[in-house]
């Protein structure tokens, strides 16, 4: 018997800038009782059929953020595979370019530095990201 096929997911994800302080950037704390409850992670979500990253990731922060934004340059890409699934990651750079970030679609909300947010627990897709973030392999990031 051969184990079911996994699932794939292209997920994408805003690092967006903290407006006053370009050092410290927005991360999400999960919802409790879903997958990977209460882990953190950068904002953003799955790209829908027919949609492009840009717009998938548009629509996932007015949707679990309350806010728009303006999409700029993809600065990583990567895959994770959990047990449940693989998810192709895709990180760009992003501002708010209207609203005030509220937690819709997330427990919590916080600006950090990346140096800060290596004491989170993060999403294990995230942490290649995140550790490219601290090391500044990622290029510039205005």
């Amino acid at each position: 018997m051969t184990a079911p096929a996994r699932r794939t997911v292209r997920v994408v994800a805003a690092l967006i800038p903290r407006p006053e302080d370009g050092r410290q950037f927005l991360v999400q704390q999960r919802l409790p009782g879903g997958s990977r409850a209460l882990l953190w992670e950068f904002p953003g979500g799955k790209v829908e059929a027919g949609e492009t990253d840009e717009a998938a990731l548009a629509r996932e922060c007015r949707e679990e953020l309350d806010v728009e934004l303006a999409v700029g340059r993809r600065l990583w890409e990567g895959q994770h595979t959990y047990p449940d699934l693989t998810v192709e990651l895709v990180l760009y750079l992003s501002w708010i370019v209207s609203g005030e970030p509220r937690p819709l679609g997330a427990h919590a909300l916080a600006f950090h530095t990346p140096a800060q947010m290596q004491s989170l627990p993060f999403c294990e897709a995230d942490i290649p990201l995140l550790d490219d973030l601290v090391a500044g392999r990622l290029g510039a990031l205005d």
